[in-house]
Order: C-alpha cells, then structure tokens, then sequence
C-alpha cells in the first residue's frame, strides 16, 4: 500500500469510527471488546484495495459485523463462567444520544439486554436493520447468508423484541421525573415512599462481576426489591457509610451515579413504564466502569 492509500484509507476510517464503536458494541455489549473488534476491523482494512470498494461505509461495517459476531461465539462462553447477572457495560454518553430516539433507546441498558436473549446472527441482523438500516443485500454480505434468509431473520428478531420491549417510548424527561423520586424515596429510607415509584412487577439486575457484593440473580417484584434496597440501606447506616446519588447520563437516557462513602462505587440505570421503574440495572463490577469518567461518541450514520 502505497503513503497515499493509507492516508487514504485512514481517513475513511476515522471518518467512520464512531458508527463502527456503535455497531461493535451494540452487538457486545462490552465497550472493551468494541475496541478491540475495531482493531481487528483496521488490520483488514489496510489490506483492501480501496479502488475495488464502492461503498467505504457498507465495506467496514461488513467487516466489523464479520469481526463482532466471530468475537460474540468467544464471549459467549466467558458470559457461562460469569459470577452472578451479566449487565451490558455502561457508557457515559453526551446529550446528543438522548435526543436520538432510535439510537439512545438501541443502547439502553433494558433493550441490550433484550438483545442478549437473540442468537449471534439474528443479533447482528437486528442490529444493523433495525438501528443503522442497513439493506438486506448488505446485511447478508455480512453476516454470510443470503438476503431471503436474512429477511426472515429479521422478521424472527424484531417479533422476539418487540415482545419484550417497553409498550410506550418514554422520553428522557420522563425518565429524568421517574429518577428523582426514586432518588428521593432512598434518600428517605422509607419503604412506602420506594412502593410508590416501583412498578410492581419491577426486577432488579445487579452485575458485581464476582468482585463486588451484589445479587447474584435478579430480585423480582416489589415487595422483594424495597425489602433488598432499604435492608442493604440499613446496613450501610449502621456501618455510618453515607450513600449518595447524583444524575448522569448512560447510555443514552438518564441514570444515577452512586457512591458510597464518599467513594465511586456504580452506575444504576432504569427502565420506566408508565411513570414507574419497572427495572433496576446497577453496575458495580469495577472492570465495567472504565467508561464513565469521559464521553463515549455514537453514531448510527
């Protein structure tokens, strides 16, 4: 490759590595492993002849879809030996993703974990469908089966989300109003004040990763999650470790910082239906929570 051709290439990419990081992740759930999908998708990069490419932008995310779904067959059998719930790794986003509605409701911690129950390849082909509306020739190139195929798989996929996704958009102000009451009632302590702004079907994912204290299943139904939050408040009280929660901003839709001592100690993100939580996603794993001291750039274009 000639000094021209790499310039070449390497300003086709950078021009695209935004929208490859969200493919990569969308499809992992691990910002880590998106990184390393994205290396993988440059050393191959370099080796195309350029001239024989007609769409740069269709070109990489094929070979970062091909990377990504060789990657999420490894993960796979990580996620077997994980201790406890697996939550998607959480990413500190700018105001941007939220006003995107497609893009932030993609990225959420409630619809990425709905995509964990897909297999690989419909993943990948609700993914690049669904978010980035990529054609089924495309996709099919991509994901190595042919376009008929690839129709039906969309159509098992979005049926399998639709199942399982929230029935109404909420917006983020919503979500933000929904969040504060809920940062009230455990600033309170009071368990009725928690029975008011939890759903009572709501579920409660906590991902210590083994590191941190955490449950290891989800907690589901209200009664069982106020119990477990005001016991584990009581504990800290009697141990004179403060609790603090202050708004942020993951993966596309308002969420609570919380810290523990004084000390960072995880991220709680929040899935609202009808003016109520109906899911609690606290990440403590330590390992997971590299991306929240800066912005991560998404993009779907």
């Amino acid at each position: 490759m000639t000094e021209d051709d790499a310039g070449e290439a390497t300003e086709s990419f950078v021009a695209h590595r935004n929208l490859l990081f969200t493919v990569a992740y969308e499809m992992l759930g691990s910002a880590a492993d998106a990184e390393d999908v994205l290396q993988e998708t440059w050393l191959r990069w370099v080796e195309v002849d350029l001239e024989q490419v007609r769409d740069r932008r269709a070109y990489l995310v094929r070979i970062t879809t091909r990377q990504s779904l060789n990657r999420l067959r490894s993960m796979s059998r990580r996620k077997e030996a994980y201790v406890g719930s697996w939550l998607p790794e959480p990413l500190l986003t700018a105001p941007d993703v939220a006003e995107d509605a497609v893009l932030a409701e993609s990225v959420s911690m409630a619809l990425m974990l709905v995509l964990e129950t897909l297999s690989p390849t419909e993943r990948a082909v609700f993914v690049l469908r669904e978010v980035f509306d990529v054609g089924y020739e495309e996709i099919a190139a991509a994901v190595g089966k042919s376009s008929a195929a690839v129709r039906q798989i969309a159509h098992r996929a979005r049926r399998h989300v639709d199942a399982r996704r929230p029935r109404q958009a909420v917006s983020a102000a919503q979500t933000r109003a929904a969040l504060e009451s809920f940062r009230g009632a455990l600033e309170s302590g009071d368990p009725q004040d928690l029975l008011a702004v939890l759903s009572p079907d709501v579920v409660l994912v906590a991902d210590g990763g083994g590191i941190k204290q955490a449950a290891l299943r989800p907690i589901a139904g209200v009664e069982k999650v106020v119990r477990f939050m005001v016991g584990g408040l009581g504990k800290n009280n009697r141990r004179n470790i403060s609790i603090s929660l202050s708004p942020t901003v993951v993966n596309g839709s308002p969420a609570l910082v919380v810290r523990r001592g004084g000390e960072f100690d995880g991220v709680m993100a929040v899935r609202v239906e009808d003016s109520r939580i109906s899911g609690l996603y606290f990440v403590r794993n330590p390992e997971k929570l590299s991306r929240l001291a800066s912005e991560t750039p998404l993009a779907v274009r």
